[in-house]
């Protein structure tokens, strides 16, 4: 398993994610602005359930990778540092985006709310590559099986984001003014963008 070290730092890192806007949140913020609390609270369960298919899609296939070419972790590693640096420049170079996807969506059940979140999220190809990218980072063929690693850290992370969305969700409503405000929306960007940078560099610069 990560070292304690290790394991604090991506925990930290897992919440900064969490909190930066993304496509999901911006989902959920967007749900709850249009149909209240609940479609939020629902939209967070079927995103969280979406990403449990990357976590074992990312666990496995890493692990199965690595059993055939230890060069081929390494690889991945770097590949995954490059892009997320990628994300991050195109977080801090794109305008105007974020308030359009605020836009209150046309009510719908709350089943099938959980389905659009769960769907959107499992068929979101850069989902499956940003765990690819993100959960290795933390990872060490010398702390035991890289596949129950990458479950342990993927689980985390989805029991942080599911609190971090199940957060919004319900604070949404009573901040719906902040979110729509163009310009904080764009300031949020870019912090997104500065912290999926960082990360990218991190990987970069270190031993493989």
């Amino acid at each position: 398993m990560p070292t304690l070290s290790d394991f604090l730092t991506f925990a930290v890192a897992t919440l900064i994610l969490n909190l930066t806007p993304g496509p999901d949140l911006l989902y959920i913020v967007a749900r709850s602005l249009g149909q209240g609390r609940k479609a939020g609270v629902v939209s967070s369960l079927g995103i969280g359930t979406g990403c449990l298919f990357h976590t074992f899609l990312a666990a496995f296939g890493v692990s199965a990778m690595l059993r055939s070419s230890p060069v081929a972790f390494t690889v991945i590693r770097y590949a995954g540092g490059a892009y997320l640096i990628y994300l991050g420049v195109r977080l801090l170079l794109r305008r105007g985006e974020a308030k359009s996807a605020l836009q209150p969506r046309p009510p719908a059940s709350s089943a099938a709310i959980f389905r659009q979140g769960m769907f959107t999220n499992m068929l979101n190809p850069k989902v499956a590559l940003f765990f690819l990218a993100f959960l290795p980072q933390f990872v060490s063929p010398h702390h035991g099986p890289v596949a129950t690693q990458m479950t342990v850290l993927g689980l985390y992370f989805i029991f942080s984001g599911t609190l971090v969305c199940l957060s919004v969700a319900l604070l949404a409503g009573a901040a719906g003014d902040f979110f729509r405000h163009g310009r904080n929306a764009a300031r949020l960007e870019r912090a997104s963008g500065l912290v999926f940078v960082a990360l990218g560099l991190r990987v970069s610069l270190s031993r493989a």
